[in-house]
């Protein structure tokens, strides 16, 4: 038997890495096209009211009662202007529920002077585990306000207490970094509106604050961001909300509502036990935990992404804190899915086991070790010659060619259907961000989701430091 000789071997090797390298990257952007498909036929679909005044006279008495959440850890700076923001929302009938997760800076103060807040009694039972609570507060002057003081648990540990502590059939958990619309909360209901008993959880949009004109917790224009790091998420923001969210929403496979602006039906969450402890990807896990609730007992259910209502959020503008959070979230990705791993491809578990999680085996498993291994191998082994100009050609496309593609038609799917862009200046610019993003910022965010693999697979834990500036007011 003659044996392959070496240099036999290593091309074949190669020619088998490059080629799982090229699949890889087909797959990942077979699913970006699919998801613009289907955001787009969504979108003709479903036309959104934009008068809020109409919306009001036609949901108004029959809404249902929201518990706002807002888990607050070292928010001092802008904890009081994003309640109050909140507690202005054009909702008939809501509360909002502050959890301040034992915050070693002023957070608590600033909520006590800035509501004129006082120790007060308030009846619970433990609905989900949570770490011992301190105090609970309240003020005549802001009936629907109640603020919890709590020993430091992680922000599964502070929603669970405001779960525990509120008193509405639906919770919205809110970042305390982030800021509501007006008739956000309006916008997101309607689903628990139109279909009350298969609804059980609803997302909204996240946009980037940075730039725009903000006073005493709202928003009162757009502005983009002034950095290039500001620009380069708000394009990012914009394609995974409008695009993915909406897509996989319409299929209903949507496996993540941010932790940011998410609701959620208050008996379902408790039946699956809250938010789990040991993760930073709670947002995540919560929606995969009720999926996985609602196959097993073969219930029919709907969990769904509203594109209209709006959170506006403070992004960083620090490449270091920047690439802290993104390596947290592919930890968060990472940890939820080999926990439910078991889920994928199951016959069990439908559409959200086959497309779900074979999406996120693809882009949030398979995709960053492989893509980063393509940006080291393809341009070393065609400098050294051993690699021909079609595999070069193949993988610059897939790189760059199909990147601009998807970012510059969801800012063009944003403008056709949506018009939350108002200048032509800064729909230009968003473009040209767009196309520039793939030749420099796509490579760090994979390099930056490679060390969250890397931290998740030595089982590192904690969300490290996220320095804010607070919501500027100009």
């Amino acid at each position: 038997m003659i044996m392959p000789s070496p240099e036999i071997i290593v091309a074949s090797t190669l020619d088998t890495v490059l080629f799982i390298v090229i699949a890889t990257g087909l797959a990942q952007n077979g699913l970006y096209v699919l998801q613009l498909v289907l955001a787009m036929q969504e979108l003709a679909t479903q036309r959104p009211e934009k008068r809020a005044g109409l919306l009001w006279r036609r949901y108004a008495d029959i809404s249902p009662p929201i518990s706002l959440l807002v888990p607050a850890y070292n928010e001092e700076l802008s904890i009081v202007d994003s309640l109050s923001s909140m507690l202005a929302l054009n909702y008939p009938d809501f509360e909002v529920i502050a959890v301040n997760d034992g915050s070693t800076d002023g957070t608590l103060q600033a909520m006590i002077d800035g509501f004129g807040l006082k120790p007060v009694i308030r009846h619970y039972s433990e609905a989900v585990p949570h770490q011992p609570l301190r105090c609970v507060y309240g003020s005549p002057q802001y009936p629907k306000l109640v603020v919890v003081d709590k020993a430091n648990g992680g922000k599964s540990d502070a929603l669970n207490a405001g779960i525990t502590l509120s008193r509405f059939p639906i919770f919205c958990a809110v970042d305390a970094d982030s800021i509501l619309e007006s008739d956000a909360l309006l916008r997101a209901a309607q689903p628990f509106i139109d279909d009350p008993v298969r609804t059980v959880a609803v997302g909204g949009t996240i946009r980037i604050a940075n730039g725009c004109r903000i006073e005493r917790g709202r928003v009162l224009s757009f502005g983009l961001p002034r950095s290039l790091l500001g620009l380069f998420q708000t394009v990012e923001y914009l394609r995974a909300f409008l695009m993915a969210r909406l897509a996989w929403s319409r299929m209903r496979t949507l496996t993540i509502i941010s932790g940011a602006f998410g609701l959620f039906k208050r008996q379902t969450a408790i039946a699956v036990g809250g938010y789990s402890h040991g993760t930073v990807g709670e947002d995540m896990e919560l929606v995969v935990k009720i999926h996985r609730y609602m196959r097993d007992r073969r219930q029919d259910y709907r969990i769904t992404f509203v594109p209209e209502p709006v959170c506006w959020t403070e992004a960083p503008e620090s490449w270091r804190v920047l690439g802290r959070q993104r390596s947290r979230w592919q930890r968060g990705a990472l940890e939820t899915f080999f926990r439910h791993g078991d889920m994928l491809f199951r016959p069990k578990y439908g559409r959200i086991g086959v497309v779900g999680f074979g999406h996120v085996l693809i882009v949030d498993v398979l995709g960053p070790p492989i893509e980063v291994l393509g940006y080291l191998l393809v341009p070393m082994l065609w400098f050294l010659g051993l690699l021909s100009v079609d595999y070069l050609l193949a993988f610059l496309a897939l790189t760059f060619v199909f990147g601009i593609f998807v970012s510059v038609a969801s800012l063009i799917l944003e403008e056709i259907e949506l018009q939350r862009v108002p200048r032509i200046s800064d729909l230009a610019l968003l473009t040209l961000v767009a196309v520039v993003e793939n030749f420099g910022y796509r490579q760090i965010s994979n390099l930056w989701r490679l060390r969250g693999l890397w931290q998740y697979l030595r089982g590192h834990q904690g969300w490290g430091v996220m320095s804010r500036v607070g919501f500027r007011h100009t």
